[in-house]
């Protein structure tokens, strides 16, 4: 890997962003030195300036011993086989054993690098533009929401008017019980047992207590509740 400088193409599309690498530009000479900066100075050309003016580009002295540094404790090691198996000196040595790409890993291990240091830079300009972002927004189709809700106004006014009808007809409210069938029957006739009055629902659940019934085929082969005495 080497210091570069590279004219790249970027832009941002749905809040990612994408760089294509326009031309890169490189000095072999230039080197970091034990106690000064290293200096990239492109042509005028490269950074598309007029005249004389050039554009100068600096890794600082402390930076430069720091990647140094950096990759020479990481890219360093020793890895190999014995009779308990493979051995490495790190993971890093174990990947780049392993990979059947060292040049793309290589590659893109200096794409993150320079991603990194393009991020970490203070002194960018900013840079006019439209930015956009993402924003849920919920529209309402009242077209659709008429049929539910009119389906609920019209159960609520059903219920208002069953409830007035039972109360100004004094109809009695034996719900879904099978009681007033049977106290209410042809052959059963409950109504005069014991002179009890069983109208309401809590009085056939009572007098129901105190009887037992069977059920019995008549001649004509009909079948019939009766009273077991």
């Amino acid at each position: 890997m080497y210091y570069c400088i590279q004219n790249i193409a970027a832009s941002v599309t749905d809040g990612i962003m994408r760089g294509n690498v326009l031309s890169s530009w490189r000095n072999d000479s230039a080197t970091p030195g034990t106690f000064s900066d290293l200096i990239l100075k492109p042509p005028a050309s490269f950074t598309n300036q007029t005249g004389e003016q050039t554009q100068t580009f600096k890794i600082t002295q402390l930076a430069a011993t720091a990647m140094k540094s950096f990759m020479s404790d990481t890219f360093t090691g020793s890895g190999g086989f014995n009779d308990s198996g493979p051995t490495f000196s790190s993971d890093v040595i174990q990947a780049l054993y392993k990979t059947d790409n060292l040049t793309a890993l290589i590659d893109n291990l200096a794409h993150s690098m320079s991603n990194n240091i393009r991020q970490q830079n203070d002194t960018t300009p900013n840079v006019n533009g439209t930015a956009w972002r993402t924003e849920t927004f919920v529209q309402v189709r009242w077209a659709w929401f008429s049929f539910p809700a009119t389906l609920v106004i019209a159960s609520l006014f059903f219920l208002v008017v069953s409830i007035w009808e039972t109360a100004h007809r004094d109809i009695l409210v034996w719900k879904a019980s099978c009681l007033a069938l049977l106290f209410r029957g042809r052959t059963l006739n409950l109504t005069d047992r014991d002179n009890d009055p069983v109208n309401k629902l809590s009085e056939m659940s009572k007098v129901a207590a105190k009887i037992k019934v069977e059920l019995e085929e008549t001649p004509g082969g009909d079948w019939i509740f009766n009273i077991e005495d």
